[in-house]
């Protein structure tokens, strides 16, 4: 009760500006980011790619930044992405590479069109670098225009992809829509304080829902991104994926760079596809906090870290 309860205070420590400034000015702080975030720039994130490549990991890149209310600051966002394809592009990794985008942060807030306009940008860039574009989900209230922008995405590059939170009591429903052929689908528990009237509470729940949401996927005609670092889901997931009839090469997993290293690289050394979550940039704040509320271990290190200096 008292990591739940942790985990609460860190969600809603996520979109403090005083709990912000007040975490961003601790000294400890760099350290323990430098765990989940791969540096600043895009040497930084080139570095992290050929680290993770080399042990036979594939890779997807997050520029951080989300909720951007200024158009200057959301075509710099795209301005990111593009160089960074630009300079993933020579390094042929095809497959092995994609990117990670936040429509909130290319305009989502200010106009969906301009969102749509910059997202059509990235995954232009994308496609001439041999890489594909996922779009990540935020909180509920978003869910309907990310879907919405897909859809337009997708008429365009039928590669884009998108995550989907289990969590959310609406997840099922569209993943049915989502699960057809080509489809591109990365299936997370969900990581926004979320009310109940929208999302599942209990860790038990949200599991079983992740697990209802895994069967949608491996019997439907998609290619499943299957995002977790949970033993228990990761052998559910490799059971449906047998009872489906699906090769290692119909589905992948994803996990967050930083986290169970050795099990990555276990795991991508036995056969699977394992995708890394490379989040790069200076807009860390958001994206630390969420993932010292999602895992016990993480709020335990950051804890430790501290009581250290």
């Amino acid at each position: 009760m008292v990591v739940n309860m942790l985990g609460s205070v860190f969600l809603a420590a996520s979109r403090s500006s005083l709990a912000r400034r007040a975490v961003s000015g601790l000294p400890v702080t760099r350290h323990v980011v430098d765990r989940f975030v791969a540096g600043e720039d895009t040497t930084a994130a080139l570095a992290a790619v050929q680290r993770l490549t080399d042990a036979r990991l594939a890779v997807t890149l997050d520029h951080l930044g989300e909720e951007v209310r200024d158009v200057r600051a959301a075509a710099g966002t795209v301005k990111a992405y593009v160089s960074l394809l630009d300079a993933l592009a020579p390094l042929g990794l095809g497959g092995r590479a994609e990117v990670s985008v936040k429509l909130s942060a290319v305009g989502q807030v200010l106009d969906e069109r301009m969102a749509l306009d910059h997202a059509r940008e990235i995954c232009a860039a994308a496609r001439d670098a041999g890489a594909t574009v996922t779009l990540d989900m935020e909180d509920h209230t978003t869910v309907d225009s990310t879907l919405a922008i897909l859809r337009e995405l997708r008429a365009d590059f039928p590669s884009t992809g998108v995550a989907v939170q289990a969590y959310l009591l609406r997840s099922e429903g569209d993943l049915r829509d989502l699960s057809g052929e080509g489809s591109r689908v990365r299936l997370v528990k969900g990581a926004y304080a979320e009310p109940a009237s929208v999302a599942h509470q209990k860790k038990a729940d949200v599991d079983k829902a992740y697990v209802r949401c895994l069967r949608i996927l491996m019997a439907g005609k998609g290619y499943p991104m299957v995002a977790t670092h949970d033993d228990r889901l990761i052998s559910i997931a490799e059971l449906l994926a047998d009872r489906a009839g699906r090769g290692r090469d119909s589905f992948e997993y994803q996990m967050l760079y930083g986290i169970r290293t050795d099990k990555q690289e276990a795991m991508a050394r036995a056969g699977s596809t394992v995708r890394v979550y490379v989040p790069y940039g200076d807009d860390w704040y958001g994206y630390f906090m969420r993932r010292l509320a999602e895992r016990p271990a993480n709020v335990a290190f950051f804890l430790r870290s501290l009581r250290s200096q």
